[in-house]
């Protein structure tokens, strides 16, 4: 179930907000710009399914988005909890940066935690399969994808260095908890 909880910079213990309801989710993200939406695959997708079964299944939407924001690439990524780099794949985007274009993602199956920082508040989005995230180019985010990562997702890219992330140096991403996934 997908989750937001909204916090006080200055203090990780106690949410000023939390909801699971995917309205309540989209609506207080929607107010710092951040686009959450719930897709549903137009066909099954079985599992060890090809790139490119996944994108067929969710096509109106991809091409919905595309159209709308202009993307130029479109790929899907899979983490499995047995990845042998899946450590130095989590550390990479633990701490604050942000993007020079919008960070977009469905999630197809599994999990992840987007946490933003936005004028003084901390937002941290739980993201699961059916769950799209657009992330605006410039905000300060980090993601956590857990210790044993476990997801599929489609990415949306403008150009090719897009995704990489520019640090901020500060250690605010610390101050918050990890992603700990609920067991299934």
């Amino acid at each position: 179930m997908s989750r937001l909880r909204i916090f006080d910079e200055n203090d990780p213990g106690q949410p000023l907000f939390a909801s699971t309801d995917a309205a309540a989710v989209a609506a207080e993200l929607e107010k710092i710009g951040v686009t959450f939406e719930r897709w549903q695959a137009s066909k099954p997708i079985e599992p060890g399914a090809t790139p490119e079964q996944v994108i067929e299944a969710y096509r109106a939407d991809i091409d919905r988005l595309v159209a709308e924001r202009g993307f130029k690439t479109v790929d899907v990524v899979s983490i499995a909890p047995d990845n042998p780099n899946r450590a130095e794949m989590r550390r990479k985007f633990l701490d604050e940066h942000f993007h020079k274009e919008d960070e977009v993602r469905f999630f197809v199956a599994g999990s992840g935690l987007f946490t933003l920082h936005v004028d003084g508040k901390v937002y941290e989005i739980e993201c699961v399969k059916d769950d799209l995230i657009a992330v605006p180019d410039g905000t300060k985010h980090w993601f956590d994808m857990g210790e044993e990562p476990s997801f599929v997702a489609i990415r949306f890219f403008t150009e090719p260095d897009g995704w990489v992330g520019h640090f901020t140096g500060t250690d605010i991403a610390q101050k918050f908890p990890r992603y700990e996934p609920k067991a299934a």
